[in-house]
């Protein structure tokens, strides 16, 4: 059976995560619901990652076994056909072999927060940044954010259902760039890694949040890190302003 690898684009207000759920729309489901209407049995996809309620992706990856052999740019064309009007589209198609697989090959997951600061209700980015009505210091995030590069033990930063065998990941960027924004701020936080737990990165930005607006000093970071507990963290933030933006693999399977 022919594998492909799908990447994909999409808004995640209207679905309850990724994967699939009996009685809840997904990602997954609409995706193998649209390949099922070009194959003589519905597909199962496997993901680089299962992205919660809320959260968007402009780069996940999947990939899924299929019977037919088709050309990958016709099997992109004849998926999204079947997708409209859901907000999800295939932007890449390629043939890939049997041994590449979308979660267990990949070596690197990005993910951007938009974060937005100003008083008046955000109105063209609603449901794609999180607001709050309090100006932030940079600085002071940036400063904070050092503390986290590295391979730590991320157990405060962990959500209490966290499937990972393990707490310890390895942090390789995390970049926090301001924007202009009309009557405010706009920050956008780039996160860099193997791989991340459940809720870890909202889990920072939520903490980085409190120290941009005064509540916490930048050491506050750290201590939390070190406390390895769960109660040390700041809120976990929203989901609307958490975008997947890409995997990385050590051969790329689209650059053809």
């Amino acid at each position: 059976m022919p594998r492909y690898a799908f990447r994909l684009d999409y808004l995640g207000a209207p679905f309850n995560g990724w994967q699939r759920q009996d009685g809840q729309p997904s990602v997954q489901q609409s995706v193998e619901e649209a390949l099922a209407r070009l194959e003589p049995q519905e597909p199962r996809l496997a993901a680089a990652g299962r992205t919660d309620t809320g959260v968007h992706a402009t780069g996940q990856v999947a990939h899924a076994d299929l019977i037919r052999d088709w050309v990958p740019e016709r099997l992109m064309e004849a998926v999204n056909h079947h997708l409209k009007p859901l907000p999800v589209a295939i932007t890449a198609c390629a043939r890939v072999d049997e041994d590449f697989h979308a979660r267990f090959s990949a070596i690197e997951r990005r993910y951007t927060f938009r974060l937005v600061a100003r008083r008046a209700p955000v109105v063209q980015d609603r449901g794609l940044v999180w607001q709050v009505r309090h100006r932030l210091d940079l600085g002071a995030m940036q400063e904070a954010a050092r503390a986290l590069i590295g391979t730590h033990d991320f157990t405060t930063f962990r959500a209490s259902l966290c499937q990972a065998k393990s707490p310890v990941k390895s942090l390789d960027e995390i970049r926090i760039e301001e924007h202009p924004y009309p009557a405010g701020q706009e920050f956008r936080l780039h996160l860099r890694a193997r791989s991340f737990l459940h809720n870890q990165v909202r889990s920072i930005v939520g903490t980085l949040e409190r120290i941009g607006a005064g509540a916490w000093p930048p050491g506050r970071m750290a201590e939390a890190l070190e406390a390895r507990d769960r109660a040390a963290c700041g809120p976990v933030c929203p989901p609307q302003g958490l975008t997947l933006t890409g995997v990385g693999y050590p051969v790329d399977p689209f650059a053809a």
